[in-house]
């Protein structure tokens, strides 16, 4: 009988018995690590799509108020990377974009999201465009959980400050990094 009990004690405190947290993560069907002439930008001398790929996330922490994604070029030859997307104000929610969620002229974004400006100098999704001869770019999408409903920032705020205010209110984040070179 003490050799039951100790043998269940043992289970439960080594966590065979105990559910374990899942990991907040961000997934697309649509990129499987490389982007596509849909993800890549139609002009600066690219000739693509220019549209956003289908997210989703999964495991979000049960505290989230409000999300924001970002799609940043840290590979891009600025000195300080490049913003490509920037959506902040996702409903608590949600937990996916659908493709092409990054054109605000199909308001394909959930309502009251705001999309800001990005390096291109709009707002919206703007697709990947290295330099020809660059090695491929990262290109890192990720996902925030925030403990704000709202941020008080709008259309015309810059990557920069929104980047500082994403991880001011940040519970976690989950990022994804696809690769494009031409």
């Amino acid at each position: 009988m003490k050799k039951t009990a100790l043998i269940l004690v043992l289970i439960c405190c080594t966590g065979l018995g105990v559910a374990q947290a899942q990991e907040f993560t961000l997934l697309s069907d649509q990129m499987g690590g490389q982007l596509t002439n849909d993800q890549v930008y139609d002009g600066f001398g690219c000739s693509g799509k220019n549209i956003s790929p289908a997210l989703k996330w999964v495991h979000a922490p049960a505290s989230t108020k409000s999300f924001a994604i970002t799609v940043y070029d840290p590979d891009a030859p600025t000195g300080s990377g490049w913003w490509h997307w920037v959506v902040f104000n996702i409903p608590a929610g949600s937990a996916s974009l659908p493709a092409d969620a990054g054109n605000p002229k199909k308001a394909l974004a959930p309502k009251d999201s705001v999309q800001s400006v990005t390096d291109f100098g709009n707002p919206g999704f703007g697709g990947a465009c290295p330099p020809k001869g660059d090695r491929p770019h990262r290109y890192v999408f990720t996902v925030y959980a925030l403990d704000v409903e709202k941020l008080n920032l709008d259309a015309k705020a810059s990557p920069a400050m929104v980047g500082f205010t994403l991880n001011m209110h940040a519970i976690e984040k989950a990022s994804l990094i696809a690769y494009y070179g031409r």
